[in-house]
């Protein structure tokens, strides 16, 4: 018997007309900034070995992943991430190409959240990644790419910045067993402090519980710097780094116009933690979904063979179409111009004469009924007002 063959998996939907006009539309905007910014579309397979993605760090949980098997019984999974496949060709098939690669994708991928509601498994992600690059401008051009991306949805957005260097720098510092310190991420992640403050009153050193009980209050605007210069006051390596978020903060406040607010964000400590420096989030305000996400990943590469830096970013097509439809800002059908129908024996003239038309700028539809008075409640039924019989006269309105 047959029990799911009405209804789509969990985590999927299946997108109707206006919807389909929205996600083009997102998808066809990004993809334009991106060229025009001198970024090459790259598409990799949907399919991936399941090693691509079980490397020396484990970013993706296995049982996120959807797996199968190839016919040789080799472990595939449907692409959970568009980072790492590029990272794969970049260091297999563009390992001698001259540096830095930028790339643009718009291409899905497929993770399971079971204890999500409401979550997609299929994401349309559209993004860039810049390889081989660790300079400041890269990191400064991705804002300014992020930004863009943001005001072209034109609603007011804002840009989190966080460097996760920090975290790292103290985790390296912390004694505890890899469990205790993801606890400890997830606590800060989701500025749980009440939870966070429990944990790391089990830390020895009272100075490096009481800056990782901090990290997540370290979050507004410009005096953000100076609690954390206060928190972390004679740290060399630290005080670098907040340099580098700094540099970057202010860059972005002169990016984003008067459209976008940015904020800095120490508590920004995504799992996926191929990240090693600038972490960059960006939200359309009033919204609570994430819409871009990503960073710089110096080691990444170096995991395939390619020791080079990279940084980056995705929008999730799916979050920004989900704010839009709620906004009710849906685009309009398009409108035919023309409906064609054909009498018995001039199907091909209709034909013709519909491509002429289509090449003057209508939009021209077939009549694929042949009774009159059918076609006559179509049309209306679609507001089609110029009704076109093609018959032995040639034509006539």
């Amino acid at each position: 018997m047959r029990y799911y063959d009405l209804i789509t998996p969990e985590g999927t939907k299946d997108l109707l007309f206006s919807e389909c006009i929205v996600r083009r539309n997102i998808e066809d905007s990004l993809m334009a900034l991106f060229r025009s910014m001198g970024f090459t579309e790259i598409i990799t397979p949907g399919l991936e070995f399941y090693d691509v993605f079980n490397q020396n760090s484990e970013y993706f949980p296995q049982e996120n992943m959807y797996k199968l098997t190839d016919n040789k019984g080799r472990l595939l999974v449907m692409r959970p991430d568009t980072t790492m496949p590029i990272a794969r060709v970049v260091a297999t098939r563009l390992k001698d190409a001259y540096l830095p690669l930028k790339f643009c994708y718009d291409q899905s991928v497929y993770r399971t959240e079971p204890a999500l509601k409401g979550r997609s498994d299929e994401i349309v992600q559209a993004g860039i990644e810049i390889i081989g690059s660790g300079s400041r401008m890269a990191d400064t051009e991705v804002i300014a790419a992020a930004a863009e991306a943001l005001s072209g949805f034109g609603m007011n957005f804002s840009l989190e910045l966080g460097h996760i260097g920090i975290f790292k720098e103290l985790m390296s510092r912390l004694d505890a067993s890899g469990k205790e310190k993801e606890t400890i991420r997830t606590l800060i992640e989701t500025k749980n402090f009440p939870a966070l403050r429990e944990a790391v009153a089990k830390i020895s050193d009272s100075t490096l519980a009481s800056q990782l009980e901090a990290l997540p209050g370290l979050f507004g605007g410009e005096e953000v710097f100076a609690k954390a210069r206060e928190l972390f006051a004679g740290d060399a390596s630290i005080s670098a780094l907040l340099d580098e978020l700094e540099y970057s903060f202010h860059a972005a406040s002169q990016l984003c116009g008067e459209s976008g607010t940015i904020t800095a964000d120490l508590g920004l400590v995504n799992k996926t933690d191929y990240y090693t420096g600038l972490i960059i989030k960006g939200y359309l305000m009033g919204h609570g979904d994430e819409v871009i996400s990503g960073g710089r990943y110096d080691k990444l590469l170096a995991e395939f063979g390619m020791d080079v830096p990279a940084v980056g970013f995705a929008v999730n097509v799916n979050a920004v179409e989900k704010v839009m439809v709620k906004t009710g800002n849906m685009p309009e059908m398009p409108k035919v111009d023309v409906l064609i129908c054909a009498k018995e024996g001039f199907e091909v003239q209709a034909l013709k004469k519909a491509a002429q038309m289509r090449r003057e700028g209508k939009i021209v539809e077939i009549a694929v009924n042949n009774d009159m008075a059918e076609i006559e409640k179509y049309a209306k039924a679609k507001d089609i007002t110029d009704i076109v019989t093609i018959d032995n006269n040639g034509g006539e309105q």
